[in-house]
């Protein structure tokens, strides 16, 4: 009779073996991790998720990762009394929210992470849009947006948001090849110093295709895609950027989900090979999405 120790030995055994082939095909390779403010704001979480981060560095894979901040963001304009206005997963950010931005994402965001990759013994660099000029961005003009409750369009001024003009990627080049793994805010500049607040997705995919990355992987607040909200049976699994981008046409992506459905379909035409969408508050999802065949979240595909 097989004991309860010698049953978790084996599974963890033939979890090995089904990582191993995964490791062969990953070495060498750069992944762009991008995680979420919610992913960040729990020590206990950030913890866990660096220790995954460590051990893909480990097996020798390259990492860069970049994070926003919007959680912890929203949380200090409300202490601060600086209301917010956020129109289809996009802030408006005006003088007060900028400052506060910068603080949060370049200051304790960024050194939260760095400390817990230390933790772990990784040497991690800190970085903002605006060092080495990595993004080189320009003030978003007024958009025409369309309500979609309403049907009515009117012009939104996103005031300090900066659209990517182009990534520099020399500075995260020479970090990648000499073992560093750079952590990147999203903030970015334009050639006069003006800095502007830049989605963390959108920061993302550029960086991951400005170094031909293998794949982009997106820690959110949600475990993948669905076809309705709400509805686990509805979860896909794997996705194409086609798909991706009729789940925008019809509405039934929705949110915050929209910009990053925009930004991957994006990129995967323009060189990555696969997105994924997970939740970047469970347990081993990251090297489960990786290292396993089944995976947790959503993979979307050219």
């Amino acid at each position: 009779m097989t004991n309860t120790n010698e049953v978790g030995d084996q599974l963890r055994l033939d979890l090995l073996r089904e990582a191993l082939p995964y490791i062969q095909r990953f070495q060498g390779q750069t992944f762009v991790v991008k995680l979420s403010g919610k992913a960040t704001e729990d020590q206990e979480n950030l913890s866990s998720l660096a220790e995954e981060l460590a051990l893909l560095h480990q097996v020798g894979i390259k990492i860069c990762v970049v994070h926003g901040g919007g959680k912890q963001l929203s949380e200090l304009a409300s202490r601060m009394g600086v209301e917010q206005t956020i129109i289809e997963g996009r802030r408006v950010t005006d003088d007060a929210t900028l400052e506060m931005a910068k603080m949060i994402f370049a200051g304790k965001i960024n050194t939260d992470i760095l400390a817990a990759l230390r933790n772990r013994g990784i040497e991690a660099v800190g970085l903002s849009g605006v060092d080495g000029n990595i993004v080189h961005a320009e003030r978003r003009p007024p958009k025409e947006i369309m309500n979609r409750e309403t049907g009515e369009s009117s012009q939104i001024d996103f005031g300090h948001v900066g659209d990517v003009v182009k990534i520099n990627s020399r500075l995260l080049t020479v970090l990648l090849d000499h073992g560093y793994l750079p952590v990147i805010s999203s903030l970015g500049a334009d050639a006069e110093g003006t800095v502007f607040n830049i989605n963390a997705d959108t920061i993302a995919a550029e960086i991951a295709i400005q170094l031909q990355a293998e794949k982009l992987i997106l820690l959110s607040d949600v475990d993948g895609i669905y076809l309705r909200a709400g509805e686990p049976e509805t979860k896909l699994s794997r996705l194409t950027a086609d798909e991706a981008a009729a789940m925008i046409k019809d509405g039934s992506a929705t949110g915050g989900m929209i910009p990053k459905l925009q930004s991957i379909a994006a990129l995967l035409r323009r060189g990555v090979h696969s997105a994924h969408i997970l939740d970047g508050t469970a347990r081993n999802a990251l090297l489960s999405e990786i290292f396993t065949d089944s995976g947790t979240g959503t993979m979307i595909v050219s």
